[in-house]
């Protein structure tokens, strides 16, 4: 039984409370004194209810005693099992010495690093447990700091930072009681490396968004990550459709489980298929394959282009996004996972659904929560810091000084068009850094084509005269059309012109049969 007893910080009050205790020969087992909130712990074995009712009122009728009650435990019990709690849910190994080195407490990790039972490492002397650094030497020295050294435990490197516990005594100082040793082996202190640049990396904090497009972007994705719905992300090539879709991964709760992307525009049908979902490898010498959304299990899986699956992927997809299950190809037994679909394209999808091109009813199941992010040139707050950034990064990478952007340099990017939108500033930065031999970057340090939507780019060096342009574009169109028309006529007929004319022109050019594949 404990007793909480709120009283008056009184010379005295302490012992009456005692001898109340003994005059009814109650067995003391614990009492505990805060003297900041005025309060007393008692601690005693179980009594009789009719002892129990006369002892309360004793302690209440002294004076400063201004309440009484139970409590269910002592500060300093909850004190002890929250550092048990704690210690036990910490991945790495904590060992607690006293002053002369031998073990009071470990946690289980510690146990498992050193391969030992609890019984065997509490009471034995640290220097037999950790080999590689001089425990004792360390304990005795005039003055005691912290450490972080490699360590050898059960035949294996480790880390250890060691602590010393230090209990203050007034004017005296502080006196040694001995030290605290956390070990990290070197597989998780890699894995906490990785798991910090991947932070670095891949996280909303990498993405710049200082204008009001992306800052709303970036605002709703943070949502959207800690939701289950698939995400649909638009936006024209080079924007990062990627980057926000790891960013929205690592996110959400499945971030310690994969991110797996698979482009649907660079793989042929068969081959995305199964890499998509895997083949069974029946056939002779084929060996069974686990596909993207069975290795992703759990996690995340990022569709690139999506809108270029062809509609047999298009089916195959949809059936999964409906009951999260799939066949592998040559299986005819379903598999079932737990997997996010992240998709993303630069083509308008609802255009496609018109046409018939993109199933209507996979776009409705995809297309639960979308981001769209803006083309670059959209959003020229973004450029100058973005721009910074490459300048920095490719500068350190390539071992050179930053360089000092001009402001004209900086008023070119900004009112360039960016048809490749970030993957083409990124490229012209590290292009314009690496081959640069001044310490400022101006613009003809960028060599950046010309560009206008209505034309796309236009050629900086040309030459020649107007009638040879004409005629260069002349053949450069008939070479891409003529494959796809049986005959001449008909391409006359597309053009507009007198089949005598275009097959005049065919013959000047050098265009035929031979010439271009069909």
């Amino acid at each position: 039984m404990r007793l909480d007893i709120h009283c008056a910080d009184r010379i005295g009050i302490a012992q009456e409370i005692l001898n109340i205790l003994v005059s009814y020969q109650v067995d003391l087992k614990g009492i505990e004194v805060d003297s900041v909130n005025c309060r007393m712990y008692v601690s005693f074995p179980p009594i009789e209810f009719e002892q129990f009712q006369k002892i309360m009122p004793s302690i209440r009728l002294i004076d400063g005693v201004m309440d009484v009650r139970t409590t269910a435990f002592l500060p300093s019990e909850r004190e002890h099992n929250e550092l048990n709690t704690l210690l036990r849910a910490l991945p790495d190994g904590v060992i607690s010495i006293d002053a002369k080195g031998w073990v009071r407490l470990c946690n289980d990790a510690a146990c498992r690093d050193l391969q030992l039972s609890e019984n065997e490492v509490i009471g034995a002397n640290i220097n037999n447990l950790l080999k590689g650094f001089n425990f004792t030497r360390w304990l005795e020295g005039k003055e005691v700091l912290g450490q972080t050294t490699r360590v050898e435990v059960a035949g294996e490197d480790f880390i250890a930072d060691i602590l010393p516990i230090s209990v203050p005594q007034g004017a005296e100082g502080d006196v040694l009681a001995g030290a605290v040793i956390n070990i990290k082996s070197q597989s998780r202190l890699g894995q906490q490396v990785s798991a910090f640049r991947r932070y670095g990396q891949e996280s909303f904090a990498t993405i710049h968004n200082f204008s009001t497009a992306m800052r709303r972007v970036v605002r709703e994705a943070r949502k959207m990550a800690q939701l289950e719905a698939p995400i649909l992300i638009t936006g024209e090539t080079g924007t990062g459709k990627e980057l926000l879709a790891r960013a929205c991964h690592y996110a959400s709760n499945r971030s310690v489980k994969p991110f797996i992307a698979l482009s649907c525009a660079s793989l042929p049908d068969d081959v995305a298929e199964s890499e998509l979902f895997g083949y069974a490898g029946y056939e002779e010498n084929a060996a069974p394959k686990r596909g993207v959304l069975e290795q992703a299990d759990g996690g995340t899986v990022f569709l690139d282009e999506v809108g270029e699956m062809s509609t047999q992927l298009q089916t195959k997809l949809l059936r999964f996004l409906q009951d999260g299950t799939f066949r592998k190809v040559g299986d005819e037994n379903e598999v079932k996972v737990n997997v996010r679909i992240v998709a993303a394209t630069q083509k308008d999808l609802p255009a496609m659904v018109q046409e018939g091109t993109f199933r209507e009813d996979l776009y409705y199941r995809i297309n639960v929560l979308t981001l769209e992010i803006a083309p670059l040139r959209d959003r020229k707050a973004d450029i100058g810091p973005l721009a910074e950034h490459f300048i920095q990064k490719y500068a350190q990478q390539n071992g050179h000084s930053v360089p000092v952007m001009s402001e004209d340099c900086l008023r070119f990017l900004q009112d360039y068009p960016w048809p490749g939108n970030v993957r083409q500033l990124e490229n012209a930065i590290y292009r314009a850094v690496s081959l640069l031999d001044d310490n400022e970057l101006r613009i003809e340090h960028l060599q950046l084509p010309t560009f206008t939507h209505d034309l796309g780019y236009l050629e900086s060096d040309f030459e020649g005269t107007l009638d040879q342009a004409v005629k260069r574009f002349e053949a450069t169109l008939l070479r891409k059309l003529y494959p796809a028309y049986p005959s001449s006529r008909q391409l006359a007929k597309r053009l507009g012109l007198s089949h005598t004319a275009v097959a005049n022109k065919l013959r000047d050019y050098g265009i035929n049969r031979k010439t271009v594949k069909v």
